[in-house]
């Protein structure tokens, strides 16, 4: 068994097959990293985090009038809405898995996309939450830990990009020997 700081640093040297895979497999890891704060954001949305998004929605129907001629609006927009976050759950585990026993390099370059845009827009919110701060509903730790989540796991991804490119180097090289 490889070394997983090792793997898991995006700067490490690869140098054999067995490396390769242990670096690509960290993205793996931090899409299950993901996955877990996702679950977390599920019961988050079921509980406490629901009656802010239903008040949000009886908000923006009492300034429309006609979305509040619409009855059940709030709670279809709930099951919309737990619904979206169970589905995500589900995928990144799937992807996770594939990741985990198949590693490659597109999935690592598709979730760095995704934590980036993650970064950027939860930074950008932060910044619109600033001059209206009573529109800010999400607490400040829940900001932070995601904050972190997302930098743990684009490190993470980093290094299964370079795992996932050495992997298919190897390959090359295996298929060019003989």
């Amino acid at each position: 068994m490889t070394d997983w700081v090792k793997a898991c640093n995006p700067t490490a040297p690869i140098a054999n097959v067995e490396e390769a895979k242990a670096a690509a497999r960290a993205s793996a890891i931090a899409i299950f990293i993901g996955v877990l704060w996702a679950l977390y954001g599920v019961i988050y949305l079921m509980g406490e985090g629901g009656a802010v998004v239903q008040a949000a929605v009886a908000d923006g129907m009492a300034q429309n009038p006609e979305a509040a001629a619409m009855p059940g609006m709030t709670d279809m927009m709930m099951g919309f809405a737990i619904g979206g976050a169970i589905a995500v759950v589900v995928i990144q585990i799937v992807l996770g898995a594939v990741q985990w026993f198949k590693p490659n390099v597109i999935i690592p370059i598709i979730f760095t996309i995704l934590v980036v845009y993650g970064l950027g827009s939860t930074a950008l919110g932060l910044m619109m939450a600033g001059s209206n701060p009573a529109a800010a509903a999400t607490p400040m730790w829940q900001i932070v830990v995601g904050f972190i989540v997302m930098i743990v796991e684009l490190v993470l991804h980093i290094a299964g990009i370079r795992g996932g490119n050495a992997l298919g180097k190897f390959k090359r090289e295996a298929e060019y020997a003989s």
